[in-house]
């Protein structure tokens, strides 16, 4: 941190958080919390909540969350440090002159520099697209149907057939070869000979949401190989993070966000006017960029490209993007193979058409499913309705599942009844713990997910009963310990809620965020805090219900441990664990007496 702990905690007290988001975001008291219309996703129905006894804010519908610094952070775009400036003159809190030691100094700069490098590099890329020698890669994209306009918007640019010229450029404005070593833009090899990554190539900007050049990706000019080269990982890029043309489709104010393949897709769409059009970078769809997607929009609608890889690619995403919570469409291209096609040859207007009639996730499934059976053939008819009753199964309420089930039996003239006595029948072989086994790993995984799932669940309750109420702690000492949280993230939480329950005698959730840097850590990490609890329970029920939440996740804990005794043969460790088992039986915490 820049400044001392207690300086930024004084600075977080004295700016309580509902009266610094109620100044962004209309806030109306609700029981114990202040709920308004989420500013970091379109909703109409609030599902944001900011409480004052927690200092947290918390997200029922898109999952994001901090406190008080997380926000400003978040909402005007700023820094930590500028950040804390903010916050310290709105409390009228005079900071002090920092001084840094060199190995801070060096810390602190080297992103900033590698932004300005990738910066400096954009700029030259899109200098030599408009030279002489950019004049091929130039007419490549005019050729595209791009206009000057598009392609200054998106920055593109042109990287030289000559091996080292953005190096000797970088060079001339003073980079050190330490620092360009780390930009990715670069090759050193054992002789000391430096060479440009990109030459030869169409390049394209790759831009996280504040609008800053963390990367590149560039198209090769002719027949060389790869086709399609993007920068490596580095301390600013990761492919599994972003996602490309999110800067401009977050603030699109649409409803929906179409995901492409490629950045050309992007960039036609958007020069057709969907500015809402982002696509992943050259890797599988990852659920970290479904967790991105969620803090903008509840609908993504696939526009993969129409031949065989871009349906793999579309099964593949689908699942993830539930995961998420967000609603999947995907939009029929045919005759045509990718977005950039379609528009080129039907228009914007017959584009929005497709948007319009997008298919359900679920039904595309079945109907990518329907091509590897002949229903002509009995038999390979019924292994079809097999399959697609076990893919039903996914649907976990009763009244979406048999709405499904009607959709499905409608389209294929199988009687409703018949067909839902084949989802039932499966269901019940999962009850009884037989999985069947569908073509499709959707069933098998969520099955799996179902006893994880209902442990953080309970891990989650716990968490957020312990800020909540205080004298748990006591109760629960010698019992549940932080090492019982299986979770690594809920692990290191927990450690953090004892040891300062342990040395203030108090939790306060959103000191505890400010011991994470992340967006993602933060936003779970206010999660933990966050379970809906049900304040009308009776002392009893909430006393049975504390009882099964301990006993649930002492047992899980020492199943575990059992298990690595096992495995160790350590007879010691296993007698322990045995005999702690059996003290579980006798388990009974109340919140009664002393």
């Amino acid at each position: 941190m820049f400044y001392p702990e207690e300086l930024v905690e004084e600075i977080r007290i004295k700016n309580d958080i509902v009266d610094v988001i109620g100044s962004y975001v209309k806030l109306q008291k609700k029981g114990g919390s202040h709920m308004g219309l989420c500013p970091f996703h379109n909703e109409k129905s609030p599902s944001f909540s900011v409480s004052s006894s927690k200092q947290m804010y918390h997200c029922f519908g898109c999952g994001v969350g901090g406190n008080v610094f997380t926000f400003i952070m978040e909402y005007e775009n700023y820094t930590f440090v500028e950040t804390i400036k903010y916050l310290a003159g709105k409390a009228g809190i005079n900071l002090p002159e920092v001084e840094y030691s060199e190995e801070a100094k060096k810390q602190a700069g080297l992103k900033n520099r590698l932004l300005e490098i990738n910066k400096e590099a954009a700029k030259y890329y899109y200098y030599q697209l408009k030279s002489n020698r950019g004049q091929a890669a130039y007419e490549y994209l005019k050729n595209r149907a791009l206009s000057a306009e598009t392609i200054k918007k998106f920055g593109l640019g042109f990287s030289n057939k000559t091996g080292d010229d953005l190096y000797q450029y970088l060079k001339h404005l003073g980079y050190e070869d330490s620092i360009l070593k780390e930009a990715g833009l670069f090759s050193f090899d054992e002789k000391k000979k430096v060479y440009d990554k990109f030459w030869n190539r169409v390049m394209f900007p790759i831009m996280d949401v504040n609008n800053r050049v963390i990367g590149f990706g560039g198209r090769v000019m002719g027949e060389g190989t790869p086709k399609y080269l993007n920068s490596p990982e580095t301390k600013l890029f990761d492919k599994s993070r972003n996602l490309y043309g999110l800067n401009f489709a977050r603030i699109a104010r649409r409803p929906n966000i179409l995901i492409c393949e490629g950045y050309m897709d992007v960039i036609a769409l958007h020069q057709a006017g969907f500015t809402n059009a982002v696509a992943s970078l050259g890797t599988a769809f990852t659920g970290l960029q479904a967790n991105l997607l969620k803090r903008y929009t509840g609908e993504v609608l696939l526009t993969y490209d129409s031949d065989e890889a871009g349906t793999k690619a579309a099964l593949r995403a689908i699942p993830i993007l539930k995961e998420a919570g967000l609603t999947v469409k995907v939009i029929d291209m045919k005759p045509y193979k990718d977005p950039d096609e379609f528009i080129k040859a039907l228009g914007a207007d017959e584009f929005t058409k497709r948007i319009e009639s997008a298919r359900n996730s679920f039904l595309f499934e079945i109907d990518v499913l329907e091509k590897e059976y002949d229903l002509n053939d009995p038999e390979a008819k019924t292994r079809f309705f097999n399959e697609v009753a076990k893919k039903l199964l996914i649907f976990t309420e009763e009244i979406e599942r048999n709405i499904y089930t009607q959709t499905v039996a409608d389209k294929y003239l199988i009687g409703f009844e018949n067909l839902k006595k084949l989802v039932n029948r499966y269901g019940a072989q999962l009850i009884g713990g037989q999985v069947p086994r569908s073509k499709e790993s959707g069933v098998e995984g969520k099955r799996k997910n179902v006893p994880e799932d209902g442990m953080k669940q309970s891990q989650k309750i716990l968490l957020t009963w312990l800020i909540e109420d205080t004298r748990i702690f006591d109760k629960i000492q010698g019992i549940i310990k932080p090492e019982d949280f299986t979770e690594e993230l809920y692990k290191e939480v927990a450690q953090m809620v004892f040891e300062q329950y342990k040395t203030e005698h108090t939790v306060t959730p959103a000191k505890i965020i400010n011991r994470f840097e992340s967006k993602e850590e933060q936003n779970e990490t206010a999660s933990l805090f966050n379970m809906s609890m049900n304040h009308e329970m009776s002392d009893m029920e909430r006393e049975k219900a504390l009882n099964e939440t301990v006993l649930r996740i002492k047992k899980n804990s020492l199943d575990l441990q059992s298990k690595m005794a096992i495995e160790n043969n350590d007879i010691l460790a296993l007698q322990s664990i045995i005999k702690e088992q059996a003290d579980l039986q006798k388990l009974h915490i109340s919140l009664h007496d002393g």
